[in-house]
């Protein structure tokens, strides 16, 4: 006795599971492609407002210069320790500032990171119109303070 599929049934799970399996990449490749960016985001608002926190502890008695200079440098150093685990790939294209305005007695701290330096280790996908993950030209957070 002859068992298995109809001859009209050959191929039908084959082409059922293409289907299915473009639905399932589309959708796993955007989740994974969005969630470096928002990755990167969420330690960029970290860094920036742990390096503007930090740097309320400097002595304000210290002369206007060296305040200055001491409060922007422990900024910097804040940025650079919390963004140390960016890959190198990605790290050599970061923008980190950090700028003490004395009049105003403003902190602000910024990173910036184009969002071309992305696509050295993410690859960007192109649907027609669709672009995954179609992201703004820059990545961008500041965090300030006044002190």
């Amino acid at each position: 006795m002859k068992t298995g599929l109809p001859k009209k049934q050959k191929g039908a799970a084959a082409i059922e599971f293409a289907l299915v399996f473009v639905v399932f990449f589309a959708v796993l490749y955007g989740v994974l492609s969005y969630s470096l960016p928002l990755l990167l985001m969420q330690s960029f608002n970290n860094a920036t407002a742990e390096a503007v926190r930090r740097s309320v502890a400097v002595d304000p008695s210290l002369t206007a210069a060296t305040y200055k200079s001491t409060v922007e440098a422990l900024a910097t150093s804040v940025l650079n320790d919390k963004l140390s685990w960016v890959p190198k790939t990605v790290a050599t294209s970061l923008v980190k500032t950090a700028t003490y305005d004395a009049t105003k007695g403003v902190l602000t701290a910024t990173v910036s990171l184009p969002s071309v330096a992305l696509r050295s280790i993410m690859p960007v996908l192109k649907f027609g119109t669709i672009i995954v993950p179609d992201l703004p030209s820059s990545l961008t957070v500041t965090s300030s303070m006044k002190f």
